[in-house]
């Protein structure tokens, strides 16, 4: 039940997914897209994928001239201060209902008739449920006085699963010797990836074992295999250089980065890093190391999860980003090249 009417303003109820920054999201021109389920004319259920693309909405931020602490002690309620505004209500709706007592919007109306304009004929009849979430409709840009970055949304990790895909591709369309390669793009992995379709749920090793359906031949084929959890890494900001190690600051442009951590939060080891190493040499691509400092808190992947569901061996990398998990982030656009050629190099 979305629907949010206050102060004659259609706003729609929200929740933030994963930990995101969420100063960035204020007075951003906001679309919605995601995947409807609705009752089809026949009586069975279908689904449909829809993109607004259209700005529909706005989060709009407070006026400094209300809350003269806000560049210092400003606090986001995500509950309060993150309904988008979709629209100016008539007066008469400004309490929810329309003249006749019926609700003034109901937003599975609208979804409907987004379906059945995508829909040949219009078949739907209900919408049923729905995925749905905001994003920012500016464009991806290559920015910079020399065109050094690349400045997007959700880089983080879309970045890593496109340079994937296009090695694996190049790679298996340029080889006569079979291969045994595989990309793997798990879903939820800003929430735990403890899903059905996450890294700690069981499909992955579901999709190995009907590869390779044996019980010893599986075993053999994982001792045999390497995993590049490949997941963005945080460059060393110029601005806010001291929350970096003073050797391990990623600097964008420079290379990927191995991940290392201790306490195995990465799952890189000596071994699995020499390997990385040695496959940037080959592809003549530059790399670059992460270590958190050792009084900051570290973040993961799903590097230790895959590798403590299935057993593999695996090395956390990464390219250097800034802005992680803002609306907009920023990194390399030749890091994103780097990072091509070294899964090319490993795929081969």
């Amino acid at each position: 039940n979305p629907e949010i009417v206050n102060q004659h303003y259609l706003q729609l109820g929200v929740e933030v997914y994963g930990g995101a920054l969420l100063n960035p999201w204020f007075d951003r021109d906001l679309s919605l897209a995601g995947r409807v389920s609705y009752l089809h004319e026949d009586g069975g259920i279908a689904h449909e994928l829809i993109d607004m693309k259209k700005a529909i909405a706005v989060i709009p931020s407070l006026a400094i001239h209300l809350d003269r602490d806000a560049n210092s002690k400003r606090e986001i309620n995500a509950q309060k201060h993150l309904p988008p505004v979709l629209m100016k209500l008539p007066e008469s709706s400004s309490n929810g209902d329309s003249p006749d007592n019926e609700p003034a919007v109901d937003f599975k109306k609208i979804l409907l008739k987004l379906v059945n304009a995508s829909l040949e004929g219009g078949s739907a009849t209900k919408v049923l449920d729905y995925e749905l979430s905001f994003y920012d409709v500016q464009s991806p840009a290559v920015i910079g006085l020399h065109d050094d970055f690349i400045a997007g949304a959700r880089l983080d990790n879309l970045l890593s699963c496109y340079t994937g895909l296009m090695a694996l591709i190049e790679q298996a369309e340029n080889t006569d010797d079979v291969q045994n390669m595989l990309l793997v793009c798990s879903d939820h992995e800003e929430v735990g990836s403890m899903s059905a379709a996450g890294a700690q749920g069981p499909f992955l090793k579901s999709v190995l074992q009907r590869l390779c359906p044996g019980e010893e031949d599986f075993t053999r084929m994982l001792t045999a295999s390497l995993m590049i959890s490949a997941d963005n890494a945080h460059g060393i900001h110029p601005n806010y250089a001291d929350k970096h190690d003073n050797n391990h600051g990623p600097i964008i442009n420079e290379g990927p980065v191995i991940k290392i951590n201790a306490n195995q939060r990465y799952a890189s080891n000596s071994e699995t890093g020499a390997l990385f190493q040695h496959l940037c040499e080959l592809a003549d691509v530059p790399v670059q190391s992460f270590v958190v400092r050792s009084d900051m808190a570290c973040g993961s992947t799903i590097g230790p999860i895959t590798a403590a569901e299935i057993g593999v061996r695996t090395v956390d990398v990464g390219v250097p980003t800034f802005a992680m998990h803002s609306i907009r982030e920023l990194a390399g656009r030749w890091d994103a090249f780097y990072l091509y050629r070294v899964l090319k190099q490993f795929l081969i």
